[in-house]
């Protein structure tokens, strides 16, 4: 029997890890990424700031599972029905049980010029696109605008506006930073008093937020937008995210079980998962990650079902998704939000919680050392 699992981000490392601890050695399990890293997306907007953190924030997937197969190609096309995937490479995979776990790709909504005058942020190699281009900014003075008021562009402007004070530049006197969100509030998704303390985060560093505007055009010194035209010179679009091109840009609807299909489920940003009390859930590494334990039991249930020989029988029952974290984190340039249950906190103590999350999640991977460097490079 084989199970196989596309993608290593998140979702798809927490589910190989727990398939591993689950299945017994006579399936095969098998991961399938583009890259050999695992590399923590949330963390990726600090290598704008600081380079060096690439090196903290990336594990080699080999170093991660004990017999799992890891096969770095890309998926370019998925039957989840069928349960196989087609590879760049040219092989094929095929599954009995597998997990869509392809993560998001940048969404650009088919706004005209948004693709080839904006830099996303989905990678080390964006982070690196924007600080050299931002260095140069602030070399001549100019306007950078952040396209999208979400955690990720609220983390970018902030990360951008202290760069620019470490760098001898002020904000907004010499380098502009613009925050532009179509929605009315920044971290629109989230409670008005976390909404509010990263507002204030942000509005303290300088940065100019500009909600209920829609971005309509793009050209390649201009924002064309419902309120006027905004010119620039750099542009970072984080505005929101459309599934992997190998299921043709789509986040596919799974239910609290998480299946997608009878063989193959689906999980973390690649899917728009509804929890078992009907509540959409957002796309965050936490919930991936405990997404991870669902969609591991009820693949083990599944396998052992079938193994036992009792096809005849009633399907096993499915433990069920539920949508459940202590709070939220976003880090603001030097500084953080953090809301652990009612309370919000900034400061020190959101520092410290900030840091404690990504070298938490480093630690339980097995990387201690490069989780101890992260809070070197957070703290710092």
């Amino acid at each position: 029997m084989h199970v196989a699992v596309l993608g290593a981000g998140y979702a798809g490392v927490a589910l190989t890890r727990k398939l591993e601890a689950r299945l017994p050695p006579e399936v095969d399990i098998t991961l399938v990424d583009e890259a050999s890293d695992h590399v923590l997306v949330h963390e990726i907007h600090r290598a704008i700031r600081r380079p060096r953190v690439a090196e903290a924030i990336s594990v080699p997937l080999a170093d991660l599972f004990d017999r799992a197969e890891v096969v770095v190609d890309r998926v370019v096309d998925v039957d989840a029905e069928a349960g196989h995937a087609e590879l760049a490479g040219g092989d094929t995979v095929e599954w009995d049980y597998g997990a869509l776990c392809l993560g998001s790709e940048t969404a650009y909504y088919g706004i005209d010029g948004l693709r080839e005058h904006a830099t996303p942020l989905k990678s080390l190699d964006d982070a690196a696109a924007i600080r050299e281009a931002f260095l140069d900014v602030v070399d001549h003075g100019g306007r950078v605008v952040v396209g999208g008021a979400g955690l990720s562009g609220v983390q970018v402007a902030g990360e951008l506006a202290t760069l620019a004070s470490e760098e001898g530049a002020s904000v907004p006197e010499d380098v502009e930073i613009v925050l532009v969100e179509q929605l009315g509030e920044v971290a629109p998704n989230f409670p008005a008093n976390f909404r509010q303390a990263v507002r204030e985060q942000l509005e303290q560093r300088g940065v100019d937020i500009e909600t209920g505007t829609t971005v309509e055009r793009v050209f390649d010194d201009r924002i064309v937008t419902d309120d006027g035209d905004l010119g620039y010179d750099q542009f970072v679009w984080t505005g929101g995210i459309a599934g992997d091109d190998a299921v043709d840009g789509d986040r596919p609807v799974v239910r609290g079980d998480l299946r997608l299909t009878d063989r193959t489920f689906a999980l973390g940003d690649a899917a728009r998962v509804v929890d078992t009390d009907g509540e959409p859930v957002p796309a965050s590494a936490s919930a991936a990650i405990r997404e991870a334990r669902t969609a591991a039991t009820n693949i083990g249930r599944l396998v052992a079902h079938d193994r036992d020989g009792s096809a005849d029988d009633f399907a096993p029952r499915l433990t069920q998704y539920r949508f459940e974290v202590p709070g939220w984190l976003v880090s603001v340039g030097d500084g953080a939000v953090a809301q652990l249950g009612p309370t919000v906190l900034t400061g020190a103590a959101a520092k410290a919680s900030k840091a404690s999350v990504g070298a938490g999640y480093l630690t339980s991977v097995g990387a201690v050392r490069k989780a101890r460097d992260l809070v070197n490079e957070e703290l710092s």
